[in-house]
């Protein structure tokens, strides 16, 4: 009995398929990526912790460079003491500052994603 050409079975292999969720769930990246207002929301979150960190690095810098001007010019004999302060004083305080200010970013963008990668 010659056998059938539209009954023989192709074996058709891939990468497996992800289980679909249910249609009322979405995922942030979904939001964000469809640019809703619950993906906007999620990007004016990161956008507005960010700033406010940059604001509290600046206001740290505004207090900590902001006053020398007034201590200089109370002790207007004492070049030394200027030099000083500018090149020994200040370069610690800031570099503890931008170290604390890049780590607090990316510490910022880790929690957004793991937000929007739903983990």
């Amino acid at each position: 009995m010659p056998q059938d050409p539209t009954e023989r079975r192709v074996v058709v292999t891939g990468p497996p398929r992800r289980a679909l969720r249910s249609s009322g769930y979405y995922r942030p990246r979904t939001e964000i990526d469809e640019q809703t207002t619950l993906g906007h929301t999620y990007v004016r979150s990161l956008m507005r912790i960010q700033l406010r960190t940059g604001l509290t690095v600046f206001a740290v810098l505004a207090l900590l460079i902001g006053p020398l001007p007034l201590v200089f010019a109370a002790a207007p004999d004492a070049r030394r003491l200027e030099w000083a302060v500018l090149g020994f004083g200040l370069y610690p305080p800031l570099v503890l500052l931008a170290r604390w200010y890049v780590r607090r970013a990316e510490r910022n963008e880790r929690d957004f994603v793991r937000l929007v990668e739903d983990r």
